[in-house]
């Protein structure tokens, strides 16, 4: 049976999508089995994310609604044989699904895959809901900003009322110069502010925001190594900012 795990954040624009998107790829190179399903029924793009919107002919309701099979909606990457996507709904984003119809999808494909990744709508509506309900563990994604914090907390005390089998954190768009200059909050400290366990650090890097092959950046690879074997590796994001040429670096970053 898969691994369901919600990728959630509360608040939009932390990169929650792209960080979904990028470890799905990376563990299904990994030679794991990965659903990638967009809980997102309204503004759906998870397919855009991944590079498949023009593959998509069957969505989530077209399932829930009978006019195809699970299977039949998965989207296989053509260029990652192990990672597949389900969509959200395009036609009538507007359609209730209920918490219940998607949790029967999900647990239809689950002995086909080692996990099912949900990437959850941003806020705590009934998207959320929805999300959450059909996972057995969690993962905030959140950014160092005072207004991500806040919301990542009221989203952990809210995943704290479902039965998940683990609730982790990964902290996302760390500049490193920033915490260098202790203009930013570490992530260890957000770790112990949000009492919830650390297992990756993104940094706010090009390399990751702009890259075609965004799972290819060692903070993508430490975050899938340590949900796949139970590791505690973080990426250290002031490593390029120390010593000489680090210096020059944090200068010239900070003058653009």
């Amino acid at each position: 049976m898969a691994r369901k795990m919600v990728i959630t954040s509360g608040k939009g624009g932390v990169g929650k999508t792209t960080v979904a998107a990028s470890l799905a790829a990376y563990l299904a190179r990994k030679g794991q089995r990965v659903a990638l399903c967009d809980a997102d029924l309204s503004l759906n793009n998870i397919d855009v994310a991944t590079g498949v919107e023009n593959l998509v002919t069957y969505d989530i309701v077209d399932v829930i609604e009978g006019r195809c099979r699970a299977t039949q909606a998965l989207v296989q990457h053509p260029d990652y044989p192990n990672l597949f996507v389900l969509t959200g709904c395009h036609a009538s984003p507007e359609r209730y699904v209920s918490p219940q119809a998607y949790k029967l999808v999900l647990d239809t494909l689950s002995p086909k895959f080692d996990f099912i990744l949900i990437d959850c709508p941003s806020g705590i509506e009934d998207g959320f809901h929805r999300a959450v309900a059909s996972a057995n563990e969690a993962m905030i994604v959140t950014t160092p900003q005072v207004s991500a914090l806040r919301d990542a907390d009221k989203v952990i005390t809210l995943l704290k009322s479902y039965d998940f089998s683990t609730i982790t954190l990964t902290v996302n768009r760390v500049r490193g110069d920033w915490l260098l200059s202790g203009a930013s909050v570490s992530p260890q400290a957000i770790e112990k502010l949000l009492k919830t366990p650390l297992v990756g650090i993104i940094p706010e890097d090009n390399d990751v925001a702009l890259s075609p092959y965004p799972f290819m950046h060692p903070a993508i690879k430490m975050l899938g190594n340590n949900l796949l074997y139970g590791r505690k590796k973080l990426y250290d994001v002031t490593r390029r900012y120390t010593g000489f040429l680090g210096g020059i670096r944090r200068l010239l970053k900070n003058n653009l």
